[in-house]
Protein backbone atom coordinates (compact mmCIF):
# COMPACT_ATOMS: atom_id res chain seq x y z
CA UNK A 1 0.00 0.00 0.00
CA UNK A 2 2.87 2.37 0.77
CA UNK A 3 4.40 1.69 -2.66
CA UNK A 4 1.24 1.76 -4.70
CA UNK A 5 0.44 5.47 -4.44
CA UNK A 6 3.91 6.76 -5.50
CA UNK A 7 3.95 4.31 -8.42
CA UNK A 8 0.46 5.38 -9.43
CA UNK A 9 1.48 9.05 -9.25
CA UNK A 10 4.45 8.43 -11.53
CA UNK A 11 2.20 6.63 -14.00
CA UNK A 12 -0.31 9.51 -13.92
CA UNK A 13 2.45 11.98 -14.73
CA UNK A 14 3.71 9.88 -17.60
CA UNK A 15 0.20 9.40 -18.94
CA UNK A 16 -0.49 13.14 -18.69
CA UNK A 17 2.75 13.88 -20.52
CA UNK A 18 1.79 11.64 -23.45
CA UNK A 19 -1.46 13.57 -23.86
CA UNK A 20 -0.02 17.07 -24.22
CA UNK A 21 -1.46 18.69 -27.34
CA UNK A 22 -4.06 15.98 -27.94
CA UNK A 23 -7.74 16.92 -28.35
CA UNK A 24 -9.85 17.10 -25.20
CA UNK A 25 -13.63 17.00 -24.89
CA UNK A 26 -15.09 20.36 -23.95
CA UNK A 27 -18.26 18.93 -22.42
CA UNK A 28 -18.09 15.69 -20.44
CA UNK A 29 -21.17 13.92 -19.13
CA UNK A 30 -20.54 11.38 -16.40
CA UNK A 31 -22.88 8.83 -14.85
CA UNK A 32 -21.90 8.32 -11.22
CA UNK A 33 -22.93 4.68 -11.04
CA UNK A 34 -22.17 1.83 -8.65
CA UNK A 35 -22.30 3.52 -5.23
CA UNK A 36 -24.44 0.85 -3.57
CA UNK A 37 -22.45 -2.01 -5.09
CA UNK A 38 -19.22 -0.38 -3.94
CA UNK A 39 -20.60 -0.22 -0.39
CA UNK A 40 -21.52 -3.89 -0.39
CA UNK A 41 -18.17 -4.89 -1.90
CA UNK A 42 -16.39 -2.82 0.75
CA UNK A 43 -18.26 -4.70 3.47
CA UNK A 44 -20.62 -1.93 4.57
CA UNK A 45 -24.00 -3.10 5.82
CA UNK A 46 -25.47 0.34 5.11
CA UNK A 47 -25.45 1.26 1.40
CA UNK A 48 -25.58 4.92 2.38
CA UNK A 49 -21.84 4.64 2.93
CA UNK A 50 -21.56 4.20 -0.83
CA UNK A 51 -23.58 7.35 -1.46
CA UNK A 52 -21.39 9.26 1.01
CA UNK A 53 -18.19 8.04 -0.64
CA UNK A 54 -19.64 8.87 -4.06
CA UNK A 55 -20.63 12.36 -2.95
CA UNK A 56 -17.15 12.98 -1.56
CA UNK A 57 -15.63 11.97 -4.90
CA UNK A 58 -17.46 14.72 -6.86
CA UNK A 59 -15.34 17.72 -5.81
CA UNK A 60 -12.17 15.70 -6.42
CA UNK A 61 -13.39 14.80 -9.91
CA UNK A 62 -14.21 18.43 -10.73
CA UNK A 63 -10.69 19.33 -9.69
CA UNK A 64 -9.34 16.81 -12.20
CA UNK A 65 -11.56 18.26 -14.91
CA UNK A 66 -10.27 21.76 -14.19
CA UNK A 67 -6.66 20.57 -14.30
CA UNK A 68 -7.23 18.55 -17.47
CA UNK A 69 -8.75 21.42 -19.48
CA UNK A 70 -12.43 20.45 -19.50
CA UNK A 71 -14.84 23.39 -19.84
CA UNK A 72 -18.21 21.85 -18.97
CA UNK A 73 -19.32 18.81 -16.96
CA UNK A 74 -22.76 17.27 -16.44
CA UNK A 75 -23.04 14.97 -13.42
CA UNK A 76 -25.87 12.41 -13.48
CA UNK A 77 -26.74 12.05 -9.81
CA UNK A 78 -30.42 11.06 -9.74
CA UNK A 79 -32.82 10.07 -12.52
CA UNK A 80 -36.54 10.79 -12.57
CA UNK A 81 -37.09 7.01 -12.41
CA UNK A 82 -35.10 6.91 -9.15
CA UNK A 83 -37.75 9.10 -7.53
CA UNK A 84 -39.99 6.02 -7.34
CA UNK A 85 -37.63 4.34 -4.86
CA UNK A 86 -38.94 3.67 -1.31
CA UNK A 87 -38.67 6.68 1.00
CA UNK A 88 -36.21 4.91 3.32
CA UNK A 89 -33.82 4.56 0.38
CA UNK A 90 -34.53 7.84 -1.42
CA UNK A 91 -34.35 10.22 1.53
CA UNK A 92 -30.72 9.46 2.52
CA UNK A 93 -29.68 9.73 -1.14
CA UNK A 94 -31.41 13.11 -1.50
CA UNK A 95 -29.72 14.31 1.69
CA UNK A 96 -26.28 13.38 0.36
CA UNK A 97 -27.03 15.05 -3.00
CA UNK A 98 -27.94 18.24 -1.12
CA UNK A 99 -24.68 18.05 0.85
CA UNK A 100 -22.69 17.45 -2.32
CA UNK A 101 -24.23 20.38 -4.20
CA UNK A 102 -23.65 22.67 -1.21
CA UNK A 103 -20.05 21.48 -1.06
CA UNK A 104 -19.22 22.14 -4.73
CA UNK A 105 -21.08 25.47 -4.55
CA UNK A 106 -19.40 26.68 -1.36
CA UNK A 107 -17.55 29.96 -1.14
CA UNK A 108 -14.05 29.53 -2.46
CA UNK A 109 -15.00 26.92 -5.03
CA UNK A 110 -14.27 28.17 -8.58
CA UNK A 111 -17.11 26.35 -10.35
CA UNK A 112 -20.39 27.72 -11.69
CA UNK A 113 -23.07 25.20 -10.76
CA UNK A 114 -26.53 24.69 -12.23
CA UNK A 115 -29.05 22.06 -11.17
CA UNK A 116 -31.07 20.54 -14.02
CA UNK A 117 -34.01 18.16 -14.08
CA UNK A 118 -37.64 18.01 -12.99
CA UNK A 119 -37.01 19.79 -9.72
CA UNK A 120 -40.73 20.11 -8.99
CA UNK A 121 -40.82 16.32 -8.55
CA UNK A 122 -38.26 16.36 -5.74
CA UNK A 123 -39.43 15.85 -2.16
CA UNK A 124 -39.77 18.56 0.47
CA UNK A 125 -37.50 21.58 0.32
CA UNK A 126 -34.86 19.86 -1.78
CA UNK A 127 -35.45 21.94 -4.91
CA UNK A 128 -35.12 25.16 -2.90
CA UNK A 129 -31.91 23.99 -1.20
CA UNK A 130 -30.33 22.99 -4.51
CA UNK A 131 -31.37 26.18 -6.32
CA UNK A 132 -30.09 28.42 -3.53
CA UNK A 133 -26.73 26.65 -3.44
CA UNK A 134 -26.33 26.91 -7.21
CA UNK A 135 -27.47 30.55 -7.31
CA UNK A 136 -24.49 31.53 -5.15
CA UNK A 137 -22.14 30.38 -7.93
CA UNK A 138 -23.51 32.52 -10.78
CA UNK A 139 -20.72 34.31 -12.59
CA UNK A 140 -17.85 32.24 -11.24
CA UNK A 141 -15.17 31.95 -13.90
CA UNK A 142 -14.30 28.27 -13.63
CA UNK A 143 -15.69 24.99 -14.90
CA UNK A 144 -19.41 24.97 -15.74
CA UNK A 145 -21.11 22.17 -13.80
CA UNK A 146 -24.62 20.89 -14.46
CA UNK A 147 -25.94 18.59 -11.74
CA UNK A 148 -28.71 16.36 -13.09
CA UNK A 149 -31.19 15.57 -10.29
CA UNK A 150 -34.62 14.10 -10.95
CA UNK A 151 -33.45 14.11 -14.55
CA UNK A 152 -34.75 12.10 -17.49
CA UNK A 153 -33.69 12.66 -21.10
CA UNK A 154 -37.10 11.89 -22.58
CA UNK A 155 -38.80 14.18 -20.08
CA UNK A 156 -36.32 16.94 -20.95
CA UNK A 157 -37.20 16.71 -24.64
CA UNK A 158 -40.92 16.83 -23.87
CA UNK A 159 -40.39 19.85 -21.60
CA UNK A 160 -38.30 21.56 -24.29
CA UNK A 161 -41.08 21.18 -26.87
CA UNK A 162 -43.64 22.53 -24.39
CA UNK A 163 -41.38 25.44 -23.52
CA UNK A 164 -40.84 26.29 -27.20
CA UNK A 165 -44.58 26.50 -27.79
CA UNK A 166 -45.27 28.39 -24.57
CA UNK A 167 -42.62 30.98 -25.45
CA UNK A 168 -43.97 31.33 -28.98
CA UNK A 169 -47.57 31.77 -27.84
CA UNK A 170 -46.63 34.17 -25.02
CA UNK A 171 -45.62 36.70 -27.67
CA UNK A 172 -48.86 36.24 -29.60
CA UNK A 173 -47.55 33.64 -32.04
CA UNK A 174 -49.82 31.10 -33.72
CA UNK A 175 -48.96 27.50 -32.71
CA UNK A 176 -49.65 26.39 -36.29
CA UNK A 177 -46.88 28.68 -37.54
CA UNK A 178 -44.39 27.12 -35.14
CA UNK A 179 -45.45 23.62 -36.19
CA UNK A 180 -44.74 24.57 -39.79
CA UNK A 181 -41.20 25.77 -39.13
CA UNK A 182 -40.28 23.72 -36.04
CA UNK A 183 -36.60 22.73 -36.17
CA UNK A 184 -33.82 21.11 -34.17
CA UNK A 185 -32.78 24.49 -32.81
CA UNK A 186 -36.21 25.02 -31.27
CA UNK A 187 -35.55 22.10 -28.94
CA UNK A 188 -31.88 22.91 -28.32
CA UNK A 189 -32.76 26.43 -27.19
CA UNK A 190 -35.22 25.14 -24.59
CA UNK A 191 -33.26 22.36 -22.94
CA UNK A 192 -32.68 22.52 -19.17
CA UNK A 193 -29.16 23.78 -19.93
CA UNK A 194 -29.49 25.50 -23.34
CA UNK A 195 -25.82 26.47 -23.43
CA UNK A 196 -24.95 22.75 -23.40
CA UNK A 197 -26.95 21.53 -26.39
CA UNK A 198 -24.35 18.86 -27.14
CA UNK A 199 -21.98 16.68 -25.14
CA UNK A 200 -18.65 15.44 -26.52
CA UNK A 201 -17.91 12.53 -24.21
CA UNK A 202 -20.09 10.38 -21.94
CA UNK A 203 -18.48 8.25 -19.23
CA UNK A 204 -20.33 5.66 -17.15
CA UNK A 205 -18.75 3.91 -14.19
CA UNK A 206 -19.68 0.48 -12.75
CA UNK A 207 -19.38 -1.53 -15.97
CA UNK A 208 -22.94 -0.89 -17.18
CA UNK A 209 -23.12 -0.06 -20.90
CA UNK A 210 -26.27 1.96 -21.48
CA UNK A 211 -27.33 5.61 -21.31
CA UNK A 212 -30.36 5.10 -19.04
CA UNK A 213 -31.95 8.29 -20.36
CA UNK A 214 -28.90 10.50 -19.80
CA UNK A 215 -28.54 13.50 -22.15
CA UNK A 216 -30.44 11.75 -24.94
CA UNK A 217 -30.71 14.85 -27.12
CA UNK A 218 -27.23 16.17 -26.40
CA UNK A 219 -25.43 12.86 -26.95
CA UNK A 220 -26.41 12.31 -30.60
CA UNK A 221 -22.75 12.34 -31.67
CA UNK A 222 -21.05 11.87 -28.32
CA UNK A 223 -18.27 9.37 -27.80
CA UNK A 224 -19.02 6.77 -25.10
CA UNK A 225 -16.67 5.24 -22.54
CA UNK A 226 -17.54 2.48 -20.06
CA UNK A 227 -15.47 2.02 -16.90
CA UNK A 228 -15.58 -1.21 -14.90
CA UNK A 229 -14.88 0.31 -11.48
CA UNK A 230 -17.60 1.73 -9.26
CA UNK A 231 -17.89 5.50 -8.92
CA UNK A 232 -16.39 5.83 -5.40
CA UNK A 233 -13.32 3.91 -6.63
CA UNK A 234 -12.88 6.01 -9.79
CA UNK A 235 -9.32 7.43 -9.88
CA UNK A 236 -7.61 10.22 -11.74
CA UNK A 237 -5.68 7.63 -13.73
CA UNK A 238 -9.01 6.12 -14.83
CA UNK A 239 -10.11 9.54 -16.01
CA UNK A 240 -6.84 10.09 -17.86
CA UNK A 241 -7.26 6.75 -19.62
CA UNK A 242 -10.75 7.81 -20.65
CA UNK A 243 -9.41 11.10 -22.04
CA UNK A 244 -6.68 9.21 -23.89
CA UNK A 245 -9.32 6.98 -25.46
CA UNK A 246 -11.26 10.07 -26.55
CA UNK A 247 -8.14 11.68 -28.02
CA UNK A 248 -7.42 8.59 -30.14
CA UNK A 249 -10.86 8.46 -31.74
CA UNK A 250 -11.89 9.97 -35.05
CA UNK A 251 -15.10 11.91 -34.57
CA UNK A 252 -17.27 11.82 -37.69
CA UNK A 253 -20.50 13.41 -36.43
CA UNK A 254 -22.59 11.00 -38.51
CA UNK A 255 -20.71 11.68 -41.76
Amino acid sequence: MFLRRPIETVYERRLSATMVGLPRPQHVGIMLDGNRRWARQAGHSDVREGYRAGGAKVAEFLGWCTADGIAHVTLYMLSDDNLDRPAEELEPLIEIIEETVRDISAEGRPWEVQVIGSLDMLPGDTARVLKEAAAATVGRPGLKVDVAVGYGGRREIVDAVKSAFETHMATGGDPADLVERFAVEDISRHLYSPTAAHVDFVIRTSGEQRLSGFLLWQSAYAEMYWVDCYWPAFRHVDFLRALRSYANRERRFGK
